[in-house]
């Protein structure tokens, strides 16, 4: 389900009161790219790569929300039981021009990000069709009118983006989930 119209709102008007025309979509996006590349979770990291967005330098006060972005795309990415991820777009309640724009932005963001990252890794097929995918859902255009067709598509992509950075985080990232067991481990 996607985030809340509240949460996309919010951190639209947070980015809007410093000064910054981003895309909440594009930067969740493109932090999702970085991530599923193998870039890690270093908080440092993501704010030297989220300047381009923001014209070379995020400004302080958007710090810890970038941070807490990063912090829930982590806890969703490494979580053993998810099945799919919580976009920040805008609600369903708005209209379907501007949810397929921010669909749109978002993908431009991931792959901006997942190629700025991931190097000179050897990618499967499987990794290069969702790549394909996403490069053809970043020229998405707005439909010029609204209609249960338009919403089905819209829903159907949403979804495809829900699990594919799931799917490319575990062939790519080559993350180590940290050991929580407080025992070492038997030697036989």
């Amino acid at each position: 389900m996607p985030q809340s119209q509240s949460a996309y709102t919010s951190f639209a008007a947070l980015l809007t009161t410093s000064g910054h025309s981003v895309s909440p979509a594009e930067l969740q996006g493109l932090l999702l790219g970085r991530c599923c590349a193998g870039a890690g979770f270093s908080g440092s990291g993501w704010l030297e790569e989220a300047q381009d967005l923001f014209d070379g330098e995020v400004p302080s006060n958007l710090h810890a929300a970038l941070l807490g972005l990063q912090e829930m795309v982590k806890a969703e990415l490494v979580a053993q039981s998810s099945v799919s991820l919580t976009l920040l777009l805008p609600s369903d309640e708005d209209s379907l021009q501007l949810r397929t724009a921010a669909l749109g932005l978002w993908t431009q963001g991931f792959l901006s990000g997942f190629g700025a990252n991931i190097g000179t890794t050897k990618l499967s097929k499987e990794v290069h069709e969702i790549l394909e995918d996403l490069v053809s859902i970043a020229q998405i255009a707005p439909p010029e009118e609204e209609d249960e067709e338009g919403e089905v598509a819209y829903m159907e992509l949403s979804e495809y983006l829900r699990a594919a950075p799931l799917f490319l985080f575990t062939e790519c990232a080559n993350y180590i989930l940290p050991n929580t067991d407080d025992e070492q481990p038997a030697v036989h």
